[in-house]
């Protein structure tokens, strides 16, 4: 087994070794024979293995595999070169055998058969084959940005797993690498057939000089013998070459498909018997011209027009019926005007037919959970061969977002979009616009800091996310902002973090009840009697998506699923309100509350004013929909003109703003407050751990004459 793999291993650079000797060291007659046999059925092999696969990357080695033969080629040119102007003409049986019977004794006329061999290689197949590689690795090359995209949308979907898309973004690389290597390997058969008629040359030359001056030779005895070895020489040589070039050209022009080229082309004419039908009548319309033979094209003709009667398909004779009937192939329904339109007119029959099935219309109502579109210049911050890493970074945040929250993030459909200008890119929840947004590729954001050093060249723009005053600034001014007291954000990260605070504020919207019910199953895997007794016997699935809505609308993890379970099963024996077992599970999750909104023991906060929350407390009032606040106009002016101003403080200590109230009122209160500041958190005292530390930044406060 060691041999064998040792062998395995080595065989192919042994090989290419062994070929590189045959340039320098001298050939037997008979190893010639063998290794000219070697050539022939090597050459025919590619041949046939480009025909019988259905892609090019199958045969990925086509590149390298070229080189190697064509130095193994020219190691036998030049070794019956050695042996042809050696031995006076004789280099093997192979080569005799196959000059004497191109010849026929006519050197004139194997001179010229040669040189068409010669000239067909290098003018139509080697010169094709090198245009067609270099036209399908650029438009390979082209082409990768949008197949990256394709399957980066089709993985943010769920069409496909990360290990699919894995395997295509693979598959993609090869296909480009493969395609340049052959843009490449083309110029090395180009050569080769250059170098071919060279050696030629070389040999009818040489060996007539040879023959004359060292051999005492007549012109006419060194012209048969040199000449037989050297058309012998070069159809062997040109032979395999001519297979390889056949080859070369067969390969690029391969377009992916199902099968082979064999099937491919039996398929292909099978399905379009008229061709064969009028070829047919056309051939044998030949035998009307003068002179003409008659067996042959009546013969031909006939085939063909059988082979033609046999392929009919039951639909090309209903389209014959429906042309010969006058009907021109008009659909009822079609337009009369439109009757000279027959593709047309099949497209519109066939979308009619389809949208028959009412289900079929249902697809055009669906929207996406979650979709991101963006112009064509940022392509290059999702195309992974562009070094984009946008998805990869999705799929942390998803992660990451699963573990905080509880929550697991839709899938996120990313698309191009021709509508949107070419830096902008627009984010949308539920088929609707949320956010839009616009960044440089090629630039840097520099987020203003209260008290820059100094100024830094820019343009000023508004950080999309958080409103912050921004710079856009040249990479080589990056360095230069950091230390002026900006922070320096990349063009990738200011999309995504964009992208992930706006599916923060909406993650509520994103709650279906077939989220909620994997919620529960998940739950079940813990603790399977209490998920029973809780849904749907306490509580429906209608109630605790609403309860699960309210608290991730507050950004309060879902997490912890049994402490939430636990609270409603306990909750049901005083209440059936959803906003008081909302804010007693909020209670339950203190902890959770505290950990997340706390910052190193101490959390800073908004408070209200005693009277102020008394005021709130006898506000409240009970209406069709649930309880309310009829709060004076004044006092609501008044609260938020003091929000306004403190929220300011906030933003200097770098935290998000927070007010704590009383349990009774604070959903009422977050209620009342949450239409002017959406990103404001409203805690109350029995939500806050005991041990922390609670540190107030301002106090809201109203004047007496505002209560009266």
């Amino acid at each position: 087994m060691k041999i064998r793999k040792l062998i395995s291993d080595n065989v192919v650079a042994v090989f290419v070794v062994l070929v590189v000797l045959l340039l320098v060291l001298p050939l037997p007659p008979a190893f010639l024979d063998m290794a000219i046999v070697i050539n022939l059925s090597a050459s025919l092999m590619i041949l046939l293995m480009t025909m019988y696969i259905s892609e090019a990357l199958e045969f990925s080695i086509f590149p390298s595999l070229l080189l190697i033969t064509t130095i193994y080629r020219l190691s036998l040119n030049i070794s019956s070169t050695r042996l042809i102007l050696r031995e006076g003409g004789s280099a093997g049986k192979v080569i005799q055998t196959i000059g004497e019977f191109v010849l026929q004794g006519n050197v004139v006329v194997g001179i010229i058969i040669y040189l068409i061999i010669v000239l067909v290689q290098f003018i139509v197949i080697t010169k094709g084959a090198e245009r067609v590689s270099e036209v399908a690795a650029r438009f390979t090359l082209d082409a990768m940005p949008g197949k990256q995209m394709a399957i980066d949308a089709d993985l943010s979907s769920g069409t496909i797993t990360e290990e699919q898309a894995r395997e295509r973004r693979h598959k993609i690389q090869k296909e480009s690498d493969f395609y340049g290597a052959m843009d490449g390997a083309t110029k090395i058969v180009k050569g080769d057939a250059v170098m071919s008629i060279i050696m030629t040359a070389i040999n009818f030359v040489a060996g007539i000089i040879i023959g004359l001056v060292q051999g005492g030779l007549s012109f006419q005895e060194v012209l048969n013998q040199y000449t037989i070895a050297t058309i012998g020489d070069g159809l062997v040589s040109q032979i395999p070459a001519l297979l390889i070039s056949t080859a070369t050209g067969m390969i690029v022009t391969r377009s992916v498909s199902e099968g082979s080229l064999s099937i491919d082309v039996l398929t292909q004419f099978r399905s379009q018997p008229r061709v064969l039908m009028i070829s047919g009548v056309v051939i044998m319309l030949m035998v009307l011209m003068p002179g003409s033979p008659k067996l042959q094209p009546i013969l031909i003709g006939s085939i063909l027009v059988f082979c033609a009667i046999k392929l009919r398909n039951p639909a090309e004779e209903n389209f014959s019926a429906a042309i010969a009937s006058g009907g021109g192939g008009v659909m009822p329904g079609a337009s009369a005007g439109a009757a000279g339109q027959a593709p047309q007119e099949e497209e519109i029959f066939n979308e009619n037919e389809y949208f028959r099935n009412v289900d079929n219309i249902y697809s055009l109502i669906n929207v996406e959970p979650i979709e991101l579109e963006f112009g064509y210049s940022l392509i290059p911050l999702v195309d992974e061969s562009s070094g984009g890493n946008l998805i990869n970074r999705i799929i942390i945040f998803r992660r990451q977002y699963a573990q905080e929250m509880g929550f697991v993030v839709p899938s996120i459909r990313l698309r191009d979009s021709s509508m949107l200008n070419a830096n902008q890119y627009v984010i949308k929840i539920k088929g609707e616009q949320v956010a839009m947004g616009e960044i440089l590729i090629d630039y840097y954001l520099a987020l203003e800091p209260t008290e820059a050093l100094d100024e830094i060249d820019g343009i000023d723009t508004v950080e999309p996310a958080y409103g912050i005053p921004s710079k856009w600034i040249l990479p080589e001014n990056r360095d230069l902002a950091e230390t002026f007291g900006y922070t320096v954000i990349d063009p990738l990260s200011v999309m995504l973090t964009h992208l992930t605070e706006t599916i923060k504020q909406h993650v509520h919207e994103l709650l279906s009840r077939a989220e909620v019910q994997h919620l529960t199953e998940n739950a079940k895997k813990i603790s399977e009697e209490l998920v029973n007794e809780a849904v749907p016997g306490i509580v429906s699935y209608s109630s605790l998506q609403k309860i699960l809505y309210n608290l991730l609308k507050e950004g309060i993890p879902i997490k912890d699923m049994i402490t939430i379970l636990e609270t409603i099963v306990d909750s049901a024996n005083t209440t059936k309100d959803i906003d008081v077992i909302t804010e007693n599970i909020r209670v339950a999750l203190k902890r959770t509350i505290t950990r997340k909104f706390c910052d190193a023991g101490t959390l800073r906060v908004v408070t209200l004013d005693a009277e102020l929350e008394k005021v709130i407390l006898s506000s409240m009032t009970r209406g069709d929909q649930g309880i309310y606040l009829s709060l004076d106009p004044m006092i609501i002016q008044e609260i938020v003109t003091q929000l306004s101003s403190n929220i300011l403080k906030f933003r200097e200590l770098s935290q998000i703003p927070i007010v704590l109230t009383s349990h009774v009122i604070r959903v009422y209160f977050y209620r009342l407050i949450a239409q002017f500041f959406p990103n404001i958190y409203v805690l109350s005292f029995n939500e806050v751990d005991s041990n922390v530390q609670i540190q107030s930044i301002a106090n809201i406060e109203i004047e007496q004459e505002d209560i009266g």
